[in-house]
């Protein structure tokens, strides 16, 4: 049993179909965990899917696999060859590091990571993290811009 999520990206002119590449993670594929990926990829200033598909999409498995560690179920596909309708929360589209429509989803959003602590862990196991402090102002930074 997992979490499961797909993600895809639209592309420079805003369009994604099925032969585009997308990303399925089998764990913390709750919006919760979702947006603080996304948001800990924006943060560090990363190239996304949406400017660049295969730089982006490396640079975004590389934030979800430094979580994982060893343990880790990611998968890079066509999203046609992606579980797409998986039961848990379907396919998040984003365009650059931001969520902007949801597909085979109708359930209730999962809420049980705090954005902030959910930031912090996955800045402590990345290979060249934020200091704790510099993450906080990026942390507050971010959240004012989004509000």
């Amino acid at each position: 049993m997992g979490n499961r999520a797909v993600l895809v990206w639209k592309d420079k002119d805003g369009h994604y179909d099925d032969s585009s590449m997308g990303v399925y993670l089998h764990w913390n594929g709750g919006r919760d965990s979702i947006e603080a990926f996304l948001a800990y990829c924006e943060m560090k200033d990363l190239k996304s899917p949406s400017e660049n598909v295969s730089i982006g999409i490396r640079n975004f498995v590389d934030v979800v696999a430094g979580f994982f560690g060893s343990n880790q179920s990611i998968y890079i596909d066509k999203m046609s060859d992606l579980d797409q309708d998986n039961w848990d929360n379907g396919v998040y589209v984003c365009d650059g590091w931001k969520i902007v429509d949801r597909k085979y989803f109708d359930g209730e959003e999962q809420d049980e990571h705090d954005f902030k602590e959910m930031l912090h862990a996955i800045n402590s196991r990345q290979a060249e993290p934020f200091d704790s402090d510099d993450l906080d102002r990026k942390i507050d930074d971010w959240l004012e811009a989004n509000a």
